[in-house]
């Protein structure tokens, strides 16, 4: 919505360029400050978020907020001078702008979508990490993704010695624990299995 956004506003600003049209100081002033002063108070208070829908929702925000400061910087100067061609110049860099820091975003966006492994993480490294544990003899279908861009989610199902007691069993879930808590991964699923168990997912891999 914000790319679409941005892109009715340039092609309505950009004609005006060459064909400045008049705007009403009085009006703009007021609904200006106004505009400045709401969205800028959401601004502030969602701007320390850490997941990808609360910067895409501040990202919206400081969007509404930076027109709205065009706007009211272009209504005082028209107060003193008729220069109507800084309205929709002002929004063409405003829009620029915000529109520039929304296609970065994009790719985290799609990334998130397709339940990509989280930037930073290298899931094989976290496998290799995994199979060193005491009574771990492998693993498999180990996935790793993110839901909101902060809480990451692992599942992966491990086999274990034929031989281990419910302790070693426990142990096992302890050390992939303290290494997903390392990680700041927030949930982990571990399915635990034995060498001669026939795994239905393993079998579809």
């Amino acid at each position: 919505m914000l790319v679409i956004g941005s892109i009715f506003i340039l092609a309505e600003a950009l004609p005006r360029i060459m064909h400045p049209q008049v705007s009403h100081a009085g009006g703009m002033f007021v609904l200006a400050v106004i505009g400045v002063a709401v969205n800028g108070f959401a601004f502030l208070r969602l701007r320390g978020g850490k997941t990808l829908n609360t910067r895409i929702i501040a990202w919206h925000l400081l969007e509404d907020v930076l027109g709205w400061l065009a706007v009211l910087i272009v209504s005082v100067t028209l107060f003193f001078k008729k220069l109507y061609v800084l309205d929709p110049v002002l929004s063409v860099l405003v829009t620029s702008y915000v529109l520039y820091n929304v296609v970065k975003n994009l790719r985290a966006t799609v990334f998130l979508f397709l339940q990509a492994v989280p930037e930073g993480l290298d899931i094989q490294d976290i496998e290799e990490r995994l199979c060193t544990g005491t009574s771990v003899e492998s693993l498999h279908h180990t996935h790793l993704w993110s839901l909101d861009g902060e809480h990451h989610v692992l599942t992966t199902h491990v086999v274990v010695d034929p031989h281990a007691t419910k302790e070693n069993v426990l142990k096992v879930k302890c050390d992939i624990n303290g290494i997903a808590e390392e990680l700041k991964i927030t949930h982990t699923t571990v399915e635990i299995e034995y060498q001669e168990e026939e795994c239905r997912m393993k079998e579809k891999i």
